[in-house]
């Protein structure tokens, strides 16, 4: 009983301190938050197992998308033929049919007292100096010759049947055969006769399945712009093949209708002859032999 009493008064001597209760309050408050806080870290992790599937699900590549996008990434840009843009310039044109006069005019070259229209752009410095001439695209050499009159040619193969040929030039650094990579220096700005009055620079072609195309319409542009160029152009055949077709059309109804009107018309009975005139009988023409020969 004694003993029981002394702890008895312990409790009672415990409980009457002032710290007793609000470190009791705190202590409960400690046990609720941790129990609180528990239950949601088990909600999250039963809300990421449900949802882990379609987690899994989107991280898994387009077979279309990606592809598409690794396409665009490995495609190529068509770049300018030359290292440095702002001490450049370009001197001749394109000859674009379409073109505003000014245009066409600047595409026009003088060649012994004679006028040709620029089948590409030929490219400058402005102080005349001879400049890097680079590979426009990667690609292949398919060809190193030196001309009477463009001076040296390299033409470079590239894929979707692009070609680039480069002219006027000198110092060429490549051969046939070699593999270039793109913005790779193949020569340096040289003079020809066909364009002696412009000192040191290069005549640049772009061409897709062998036809000429405006480069600096194709200029920072990936290659495979250049296959609306096909596509425009078999447009236009066939609207000019309808359109020639339909011209045709109204000449063979007019043909018809006079052919038509021709067999309506009924034929004239020959009149016989008024009394007292005699009728001609025909006459019969004489046979004649023909000498064989």
């Amino acid at each position: 009983m004694k003993e029981e009493n002394k702890r008895a008064s312990k409790w009672s001597q415990i409980t009457r301190k002032k710290w007793f209760f609000p470190t009791l309050y705190l202590a409960v408050a400690a046990i609720l938050l941790t129990v609180v806080v528990w239950y949601q870290n088990v909600d999250k992790q039963i809300s990421d197992t449900t949802q882990q599937p379609d987690t899994e699900a989107s991280d898994l590549p387009n077979s279309f998308g990606d592809d598409v996008q690794a396409v665009m990434d490995q495609q190529e840009t068509i770049k300018m033929p030359i290292r440095d843009l702002e001490q450049a310039e370009i001197v001749t044109k394109f000859y674009d049919y379409n073109a505003d006069k000014k245009d066409k005019e600047l595409a026009l070259v003088l060649y012994n007292n004679r006028y040709y229209q620029s089948t590409g752009i030929d490219i400058a410095a402005s102080d005349g100096s001879a400049f890097e001439v680079l590979a426009s695209l990667s690609g292949t050499v398919a060809e190193v010759k030196e001309d009477p009159v463009l001076g040296m040619v390299v033409h470079l193969e590239h894929e979707n049947d692009v070609t680039t040929y480069y002219a006027s030039l000198g110092d060429v650094q490549v051969k046939a055969g070699d593999k270039v990579k793109q913005g790779e220096t193949i020569a340096k700005a040289g003079k020809n006769l066909f364009g002696k009055d412009l000192g040191n620079y290069l005549h640049f072609e772009l061409r897709k399945d062998g036809k000429t195309v405006n480069p600096e319409t194709f200029f920072n542009q990936p290659v495979s712009k250049l296959d609306a160029v096909q596509a425009d152009e078999a447009s236009q055949e066939q609207e000019s093949q309808e359109s020639a077709e339909n011209e045709e059309a109204p000449e063979d109804a007019e043909q018809t209708q006079d052919e038509s009107d021709a067999s309506e018309e009924e034929p004239v009975e020959n009149e016989e002859p008024a009394e007292g005139e005699e009728q001609e009988e025909p006459v019969e023409d004489e046979a004649t032999d023909t000498p064989e020969q």
